[in-house]
């Protein structure tokens, strides 16, 4: 190429002025052409070996604007453009990232263990919907004990609003929430208060409106097609660019916002049958891109594929983590009795919370009577940390008819007794924004596009929700959110003044956090081993052993209940000890009713709806 460059594509400033360098396989002529002067000004790119096209710009510079013109007709926006001031069909922006000044020089980047991950949406986490304005809230985040923080994709999309699933720009942050550097203060700003950053990004599809890739090369894409349109092509004629396009974005993340690993979107919709999987290549090159700084790499993965966490060298993603929509399912059900389309392959039962806890994934191969197949596979020699479970997240709200919260759904005291069993199994938990609070706003599905596919996106929805059968009637479709209304959108803006107002429920999540994080036991649950029995229809234990240390943990999912006889012996104490209260979730200051003295003398009470944890105690004695 001649000129040294952080990224193969791209706009970048160079000591002469801007270096512009893209793939248009098949074109005879690239222009770049600047915007904003008296005359549009033009600069022939010259063709290098395997379609690309490369120059320097001597006019351009920081904040120029520019299109590129194939073969001196129409003009469209950069593909990899690092920002897009008008959106996804206006001109690029030349951005300058060496001008931020980063104070973050010393941080570690994060580990895999020892997290609680917070999810949240840039658009509607704060009534701003601005970079600036949840950074203004990270304080509060470290305060709950939040030490992850998973930002929805930012990749531009068009209109006013979106989940950002639908992105064109890859590699520019939305106009809809700030400028690039607002994100990089956002991330150095996290840094300062021991906050790490993930990035949802989504490299299974592209959004339907906005993206101009076709216009430079038909080879971006794939034969088939998925749910979401058609697929790239990561391993077919011409994929090899393709290929570093993705590669370039994911490391574009990780070395010029500094972010602290990624989410990868829906993996099990990318269709790669070459030798290494395109995700193999991906997580390669950023951890290569990150040099000693730590990233945490998590695949969202419906088929729960073996695939996810096995390293690259041996035909795996080599990723760190993974979202356990197992252990949603069951606690979903348990906690609504809602047994309806893929809630129906799950009772929601005792045993199913005891192999959550010992086995994450709860369908590691057997037969998935909904899908018609086989689901999952083995969570053996993989330790429990690398799962993510949630009770809330983004998609199991909004794909929901109204978008409604768990809280809405159930009763209070089971909703405290499964928040304290996401936070007291080792895998690592993660909650939806506004969960902390139990916000009263819903999270509906919001997508500002032309009034043709917007159309389309709202009878799409309609057909998706009807296989919750409750659902599939005229008069309660008439009743469902349209994507495309702006009321939509504000509807689920958080107002997180709720913190104070639902104050109770507040103390509970921050109460639970820490427990996790300074008990000696579940501080290193994915290092212990579990026991687990069944306790009637709805209790469970699960017996905690670490070295020396041990914990029990009593779940009720329904009513009170008395344990007459007790032929179970991890109700036993250690020899020479008794149990003791360690936390429970019916504590008054939680909304709670009060907890009972404990009394093992006779029987065992099991308080209806409620989580209790115990720890022993020398005999005679107290916790010290």
């Amino acid at each position: 190429m001649g000129v040294q460059r952080r990224m193969p594509i791209g706009a970048e400033v160079v000591p002469e002025g801007v270096h512009f360098r893209v793939w248009a396989p098949g074109h005879m002529e690239v222009e770049v052409v600047l915007e904003g002067a008296p005359s549009p000004q033009a600069t022939l790119l010259a063709p290098e070996e395997g379609g690309y096209f490369s120059g320097i710009c001597r006019e351009a510079g920081a904040g120029s604007r520019y299109r590129y013109c194939l073969d001196g007709a129409d003009c469209f926006p950069d593909p990899a453009s690092r920002f897009q001031p008008e959106g996804p069909h206006g001109p690029s922006q030349v951005i300058a990232p060496a001008s931020f000044t980063w104070s973050d020089q010393e941080w570690p980047g994060v580990e895999r263990e020892g997290h609680v991950i917070y999810e949240l949406h840039l658009g509607t986490f704060t009534m701003e919907g601005t970079w600036r304005a949840a950074q203004e809230q990270l304080p509060a985040l470290k305060e709950l004990g939040i030490t992850l923080v998973e930002v929805m994709p930012v990749a531009d999309f068009p209109g006013r609003f979106g989940w950002g699933y639908d992105g064109v720009n890859h590699f520019a942050p939305t106009r809809l929430y700030g400028q690039p550097d607002d994100m990089r203060r956002f991330v150095d700003r996290a840094h300062s208060l021991g906050l790490g950053v993930l990035l949802d990004v989504v490299y299974n599809h592209f959004g339907p409106e906005g993206n101009y890739l076709a216009r430079y090369s038909d080879f971006y894409y794939g034969e088939k097609e998925s749910d979401w349109g058609k697929v790239m092509n990561f391993d077919g004629r011409q994929s090899g660019p393709v290929r570093e396009f993705f590669m370039s974005n994911a490391a574009y993340w990780i070395e010029e916002f500094h972010v602290d690993g990624l989410r990868f979107d829906a993996t099990h919709a990318i269709i790669d049958n070459s030798e290494i999987h395109i995700l193999g290549d991906i997580t390669s090159r950023v951890r290569e891109r990150a040099g000693k700084r730590k990233l945490l790499l998590v695949a969202e993965n419906e088929e729960q594929d073996f695939r996810c966490l096995r390293p690259r060298e041996e035909g795996g993603f080599g990723m760190d983590g993974v979202w356990n929509d197992d252990f949603h399912h069951s606690a979903h059900v348990a906690l609504t009795g809602y047994h309806d389309a893929y809630y129906s392959e799950y009772f929601g039962s005792p045993q199913e919370m005891i192999s959550c806890a010992k086995w994450s994934y709860l369908y590691q191969g057997q037969f998935y009577f909904w899908q018609g197949k086989r689901r999952g596979s083995p969570t053996m020699g993989y330790s429990p940390s690398r799962y993510i479970n949630y009770i809330q997240n983004h998609d199991q709200i909004g794909n929901s008819a109204w978008g409604i919260r768990i809280d809405r759904l159930t009763n209070p005291a089971g909703l405290r007794a499964v928040a304290a069993l996401l936070f007291l199994l080792p895998q690592t938990p993660m909650i939806f924004q506004g969960q902390e609070f139990s916000a009263s706003s819903p999270f509906l599905y919001f997508a500002d596009l032309s009034p043709e596919t917007s159309q389309q996106v709202h009878a799409g929805r309609i057909e998706f929700l009807k296989q919750f059968t409750n659902v599939d009637s005229p008069e309660v479709i008439d009743t469902i959110d349209k994507p495309y209304e702006l009321e939509t959108f504000q509807q689920s803006r958080l107002d997180l003044r709720e913190r104070e107002r639902h104050g109770k429920v507040y103390a509970l999540y921050r109460d639970l956090i820490r427990l996790r994080r300074e008990d000696p036991v579940f501080s290193r649950g994915y290092a212990c081993h579990i026991e687990g029995a069944v306790l009637g229809r709805s209790g469970l234990l699960l017996r905690y052993f670490l070295e020396e240390e041990q914990r029990l943990v009593l779940v009720n999912l329904g009513r009170e209940q008395h344990l007459v006889p007790i032929p179970e012996p991890m109700l036993a104490p250690p020899l020479g000890y008794a149990w003791q209260i360690l936390w429970s979730s019916e504590k008054i200051e939680f909304g709670g009713s009060g907890t009972p003295k404990l009394d093992t003398e006779k029987f065992w009470r099991l308080q209806g709806y409620a989580t209790l944890v115990l720890i022993p105690v020398p005999e005679g004695g107290k916790q010290p």
